[in-house]
């Protein structure tokens, strides 16, 4: 048994998007915290987010030269298998100089050689995933990792059931210990008290088909009274503030292309409308507000649907396709609005599936890796 207290060095892997970069930024804070005299290393892939907001959370990393699998054939497609063994060489030579006690990988192509070579040499390895339905990347790494961290039920389904541990996702401290200050939300808004708010995301860039069914859908919208909190991201948002300008909506529709406080914008809402990413999922568990899902279908393996229907199966949430935005998504919303045993239905199922402790639900089983 050895000495638990550290310091140790640890090596986390993930990128692509915010789904994997920033629950691996929490756990290694809570590690910092936890372990601070402890170094920590991250590998991600050349040109994509996490070269940004890893260095920005006061982290190194390493990129390697490795992209996703080309879906069609291509010249990418040709020169793929050539990137693969480039990055897991240069993962091999980041970990034999770094010599980590633990590797961490959070999903992503990026994680696939680096996991990959820590395994080989010896590293003890974690995965994490996100979704219901995991991704490619973490079901190879299964069969080499100690332990697998899970945010859904029956995800012996892709890893081995030994393996698999149920932690949830982990989120911003803010949100994992939420206040439904509903007033306080009102206020800092700017809202009336006396109306429904339609709290509507699609994630930080927006979401076209959501930002479109809810322009489609505005007058039905208005005549039920609600006001709107609308995150359009920066390429619908000239369109919005245009709209609210030329029929004088501004104390009935408040437009942004990206919210930072999140928690207010969540406690003003009284109905929720997003994207079925799995941080926003699990954020939105925590909320308990009811929500009407439009997954993004172009994700990988068509995820967020997936993420949405595990939901939608245990009537905590409505979905509606993407394809279907404009037609469907204001009828999802006056249904919940007109149904008080719905909206009390769907608020308190949701409720139910939150976990606020995941973080140090992971912690605990990086420590019995540790211990050994």
């Amino acid at each position: 048994m050895q000495n638990n207290s550290g310091p140790y060095r640890f090596l986390f892997s993930a990128g692509g998007t915010g789904g994997h970069i920033f629950p691996a930024i929490s756990v290694a804070d809570a590690l910092k915290e936890k372990y601070p005299n402890s170094e920590f290393l991250f590998i991600g892939a050349k040109d994509r987010m996490e070269m940004e907001k890893v260095p920005a959370a006061g982290y190194e990393i390493v990129g390697l030269n490795i992209s996703g699998i080309a879906r069609k054939a291509s010249f990418k497609l040709l020169i793929w298998p050539f990137k693969l063994i480039g990055s897991l060489m240069q993962a091999m030579k980041v970990i034999r100089k770094f010599k980590p006690n633990m590797a961490l990988g959070f999903g992503g192509f990026a994680s696939g050689p680096a996991i990959y070579m820590a395994s080989l040499l010896g590293v003890k390895s974690i995965i994490q995933e996100q979704n219901s339905y995991a991704g490619i990347t973490n079901r190879i790494l299964s069969g080499k990792v100690e332990k697998i961290c899970v945010a859904y039920d029956n995800m012996d389904q892709f890893f081995p059931s030994g393996k698999v541990v149920k932690t949830g996702n982990p989120v911003r401290k803010d949100i994992a210990f939420f206040k439904d200050n509903h007033e306080e939300g009102l206020s800092h808004f700017e809202l009336d008290a006396s109306f429904p708010v339609l709290f509507v995301f699609g994630g930080s860039q927006g979401a076209l088909a959501i930002n479109e069914a809810i322009y489609a859908n505005l007058d039905d919208l208005l005549s039920a009274n609600f006001q709107i909190v609308w995150q359009c991201g920066r390429t619908f948002f000239p369109i919005a503030r245009k709209l609210i300008e030329e029929r004088k909506l501004s104390n009935r529709i408040k437009a942004f292309e990206f919210i930072l406080d999140m928690e207010k914008a969540y406690q003003a809402a009284d109905i929720i409308v997003a994207r079925a990413g799995a941080i926003s999922i699990s954020e939105l568990c925590l909320v308990g507000k009811p929500v009407v899902f439009v997954p993004l279908p172009s994700a990988a393996e068509d995820h967020q649907s997936k993420n949405a229907m595990a939901l939608v199966e245990k009537d905590a949430a409505l979905m509606v396709k993407n394809s279907e935005a404009k037609e469907e998504l204001g009828q999802s919303i006056l249904k919940i609005k007109n149904d008080s045993e719905l909206t009390l239905r769907l608020s308190q199922n949701i409720k139910e599936l939150g976990i606020n402790n995941a973080t140090d639900l992971i912690l605990k089983e990086v420590d019995k890796i540790l211990a050994v």
